[in-house]
């Protein structure tokens, strides 16, 4: 599964909610892109023993947070419908100079140019066998 990474400002801190003996989670909003026209209020969930990665921040604090992108269908009396949840694993206080544009953790893709022969510069040499 892919992890995701994004820097914001932390709007809403959420109680945590004891929803069985064995599960409990916590939601957070983060503003995103804060300085565009169009701010991002994005909610994230963190649940059992990560809740509490949350307890040291406050509203207005800057924060980096890797999350997973988790799915799920319910079969429900209207028929499927579809749900997503943004789960935070980890977070941290953002790095002064750091953008709020969200941003995949996954290796930057590099672009490979290959070498031309020019007149110039004479021929490229080959070393394959073939």
């Amino acid at each position: 599964m892919a992890s995701f990474e994004t820097t914001g400002t932390l709007k809403v801190k959420m109680d945590t909610q004891v929803v069985s003996e064995k599960f409990s989670k916590r939601e957070f909003v983060l503003t995103t892109d804060a300085g565009s026209n169009y701010p991002q209020h994005v909610t994230f969930q963190l649940t059992q023993d990560k809740c509490s990665l949350i307890d040291s921040f406050q509203q207005g604090d800057e924060m980096k947070v890797s999350f997973n992108v988790r799915g799920r269908e319910w079969n429900g009396p209207n028929g499927i419908r579809y749900f997503n949840t943004l789960e935070a694993w980890r977070i941290e206080k953002a790095q002064a100079g750091s953008s709020s544009a969200p941003s995949s953790s996954a290796p930057r893709q590099e672009t490979y140019t290959a070498p031309t022969s020019s007149p110039a510069a004479g021929p490229v040499e080959d070393d394959l066998p073939f």
